[in-house]
């Protein structure tokens, strides 16, 4: 099978199992409790409401124990301390190191593109990926980038071709933008500089800005005009590359412009500026080149879980740990945690199946496809690339996991996940990694 079976989880989901955090100012404030309200009713939710800090409702969500948790904040509540809090409620909802819950900011400009956000009824096949920088298109439908580093280059991947390279104008401004404003594309990746208010996408070369007017996407070119992205068909956004372009410090910048005007329903980016790069990067080494295994939640989640596998096992790597140690709790999630945002099924280096074999157990597979060069890197552009660790979600019906074969492997054994370290590259493999595990 292509993706990993989910079939286990319940249709019919007990309302903890999802939970909505909002303020008590939220909650009074002006056509914001009909955003709570849609949660409520479309995720059979739970609410919890809480006074003063976030950080005060860690105690019932122990509770709880949700599987997925969002909260429901107007932008002044958001900001760098927001996105470190949200991650520390979600690690020390147990006595583990890794984060025990699906997580995501529901926010806007308005009540009304929060409400936008809530619609979950549709989910998102994505079969156009359109960059700054360049990905590992073999894994995409189609797509296309502009190169963030040479002037006029670009490329292009048609749908059951591969990627050839064009040229363009110097000044890619408004390419971008037409490209965006055609209404195809349905994952935007950006690198580049940034702040919270601008995006420079010449990373080597001088190239035109972009910026934010009246919650507007606009980019000015180089010639001085002004072009306007007008693109309202559902996307997901992964700025991986970018300082700051997840950090909300009001209700004026660049994410909440991206969300209004560019149909963004689900983002990640980086709260504060960047040099390591782990914690962003890596998304693309679950979501896009693994096309189809995991949501975009997933694939951030599965990322920081690796990351924070890693800090522990580099206890000799005094650079590396500094740089893991920078990436926590630096990348924040906007969107519905749950929202089914997908990659169209496409190559797979190796195939998984998750399934249970008997009351309580279950039998994670691995199976090869490209022999020694199954689990080498994809692509590399960016930073900290590759070597990520294996992961699949557990059903949450145990107390813990008892492991029953596959020691050899090493794998770790979480509340809802387990990991494998990903087997060295061009390494002799079996037929199959089979991982078995028991239910406490």
């Amino acid at each position: 099978m292509n993706r990993l079976a989910l079939w286990f989880l319940p249709l019919a989901l007990p309302a903890a199992d999802y939970v909505v955090i909002v303020s008590q100012k939220t909650t009074e404030a002006p056509g914001w409790s009909e955003v709570v309200q849609s949660l409520e009713k479309t995720r059979q939710a739970k609410v919890l409401r809480f006074e003063g800090s976030v950080l005060s409702i860690q105690g019932k969500l122990r509770t709880e124990s949700p599987r997925w948790v969002c909260w429901v904040a107007q932008p002044e509540e958001l900001g760098v301390k927001a996105a470190t809090d949200m991650h520390q409620l979600a690690r020390d909802n147990d006595a583990d190191p890794y984060e025990d819950f699906q997580w995501g900011v529901i926010t806007g400009r308005t009540s009304d593109d929060a409400l936008k956000l809530t619609d979950n009824s549709k989910p998102l096949i994505i079969r156009t990926v359109g960059a700054s920088t360049n990905f590992a298109s073999e894994c995409v439908e189609e797509g296309y980038w502009f190169d963030e580093f040479t002037a006029g280059e670009k490329w292009t991947k048609p749908k059951g071709g591969i990627a050839e390279k064009l040229s363009g104008a110097k000044d890619s401004t408004e390419s971008i933008v037409q490209k965006l404003n055609e209404g195809k594309t349905d994952l935007f990746i950006t690198s580049g500089h940034a702040t919270e208010h601008d995006w420079q996408p010449g990373y080597r070369y001088r190239n035109g800005v972009f910026g934010h007017k009246d919650g507007t996407i606009i980019g000015k070119a180089l010639d001085g005009k002004v072009h306007t992205v007008d693109s309202p068909n559902p996307k997901v956004y992964l700025p991986i590359g970018n300082c700051l372009m997840g950090n909300i410090p009001g209700k004026n910048c660049m994410a909440l412009a991206w969300m209004h005007s560019c149909g963004v329903k689900q983002m990640v980016g980086y709260v504060v500026p960047t040099w390591f790069g782990y914690a962003g990067w890596g998304v693309l080494d679950y979501f896009v080149e693994q096309p189809g295994r995991f949501t975009v939640n997933q694939a951030w989640l599965a990322n920081h879980h690796a990351l924070i596998w890693k800090k522990l096992n580099k206890a000799d790597d005094a650079q590396d740990l500094n740089g893991l140690e920078f990436d926590t709790d630096k990348t924040i999630f906007y969107g519905d945690p749950q929202w089914e945002a997908r990659m169209a099924p496409g190559a797979l280096r190796w195939e998984e199946s998750l399934k249970q074999i008997s009351a309580g157990e279950w039998e994670w597979t691995i199976t090869p496809k490209a022999g020694v060069k199954t689990f080498a890197s994809v692509n590399t552009n960016g930073s900290q690339r590759g070597g990520r660790p294996l992961i699949a979600f557990l059903p949450r019906n145990a107390a813990g996991w008892t492991l029953l074969a596959g020691k050899e492997w090493k794998p770790v054994l979480a509340d809802d996940f387990i990991l494998l370290p990903k087997p060295a590259a061009d390494t002799e493999l079996p037929k199959a990694i089979v991982i078995r595990i028991q239910a406490k």
